[in-house]
C-alpha cells in the first residue's frame, strides 16, 4: 500500500505548545515544508475537544504546560472512542520524560532545542506510518461491509431459489457421488410410491419395476456422463394399471478443486398437472 506524497502533505497537523515562539517557529516550518493543513493551540484544554472534530494526523504535543501537562492531554485523547491510534509526537526538553510520554502512548517525541531536520524527517515518517494505518483500518472496514453485504445478498438469493422451486417444483433433490439421495424436500414419497433411492438403480432392482426402461437408460448415460439434463421426462406403470408420467431437471455439482460430488434438480408429476 504507498502513500502519495502530496496525501501527507495534506495531513491535518495540531501544534500545542504554550510559548508563541515555538508555535511561529514550527508552523513556520512546516509551511516551509509543504504543510498545507496547520493549525494550532496554546491552551491544552482544547486539544481533546479539537481532536473529536477535526480529526488530526498528527499532534505536536509540548509536555511542559501550566495547568494541563502534555500527560493529562493525552490522558484525555485517549478516552475518545472514536481513534484507537493516538497519533502523538511530544516535544520535549526533559530527556527523563521521553520514555515516559512512549509508555503514555506517544508514537515519537522532538528535542528542544530543535534540530529542524530532525523535526522535518520525524514528522513526515511518523504522518506516513498514520496515514497507511488509517488506509489499513479504512480498508478492513470497506471489506467487513462488502463481506456483510454479499452474504446478505446470498441469503436472499438463496431464498429467491428456495421460492421458485417450490413454486416450479413439486420436490427438490439432492445426491452424492454414488447417486444416493442426501437431500429431497417436497411430497416426493407419496407421488412415486416407493423409497426413495438413486435415479439410476440396476435395471435388476425390485424397486425399478414399473419403470420405462428406455427412458431411464437416456437418463443413466446423461449422468454418467456428468451432464445437466432439462425437463427430462419419464413413466412408471403402476400395479393397477394407470401410469405416471414425471419431469425431472438435473445438474452435476463439482468441489472447488474440480470433482464430482454428486447432483441436485427438482422434479415434478405431470400426470397430476394434466
Amino acid at each position: 500500500m504507498m502513500l502519495a506524497e502530496r496525501d501527507i502533505l495534506n495531513a491535518r497537523i495540531l501544534i500545542v505548545d504554550d510559548q508563541e515562539s515555538n508555535v511561529i517557529l514550527l508552523e513556520q516550518l512546516l509551511r516551509d515544508a509543504g504543510y498545507v493543513n496547520v493549525a494550532s493551540t496554546m491552551d491544552p484544554q482544547e486539544v481533546c475537544a479539537l481532536h473529536r472534530k477535526n480529526c488530526y494526523d498528527l499532534i505536536l504535543l509540548d509536555l511542559q504546560m501550566p495547568g494541563m501537562d502534555g500527560f493529562q492531554v493525552m490522558e484525555g485523547l485517549k478516552a475518545n472512542p472514536a481513534d484507537a491510534y493516538l497519533p502523538v509526537l511530544v516535544i520535549t526538553a526533559q530527556p527523563g520524560h521521553k520514555l515516559r510520554a512512549l509508555q503514555a502512548g506517544a508514537k515519537d517525541f522532538i528535542s528542544k532545542p530543535f534540530d529542524l531536520v530532525e523535526v522535518r524527517t520525524r514528522i513526515h515518517n511518523m504522518l506516513e506510518v498514520r496515514l497507511l494505518y488509517k488506509s489499513l483500518d479504512d480498508y478492513n472496514k470497506r471489506l467487513e461491509q462488502t463481506v456483510q453485504e454479499r452474504t446478505a445478498e446470498l441469503r436472499e438469493s438463496e431464498a429467491r431459489y428456495r421460492s421458485l422451486t417450490e413454486l416450479a417444483s413439486d420436490w427438490y433433490w439432492e445426491q452424492d457421488e454414488d447417486m444416493n439421495f442426501t437431500k429431497v424436500s417436497g411430497p416426493v414419497l407419496e407421488m412415486l410410491g416407493i423409497t426413495v433411492d438413486t435415479l439410476a438403480v440396476d435395471a435388476g432392482d425390485v424397486r425399478t419395476e414399473g419403470w420405462n426402461e428406455a427412458e431411464r437408460t437416456l437418463l443413466q448415460a446423461a449422468i454418467a456422463a456428468r451432464q445437466p439434463f432439462l425437463d427430462f421426462v419419464f413413466t412408471r406403470a403402476k400395479t393397477d394399471g394407470s401410469r405416471q408420467q414425471f419431469q425431472v431437471s438435473g445438474e452435476p455439482m463439482f468441489n472447488q478443486s474440480g470433482r464430482f460430488i454428486g447432483y441436485r434438480g427438482i422434479g415434478v408429476e405431470l400426470t397430476a398437472k394434466n
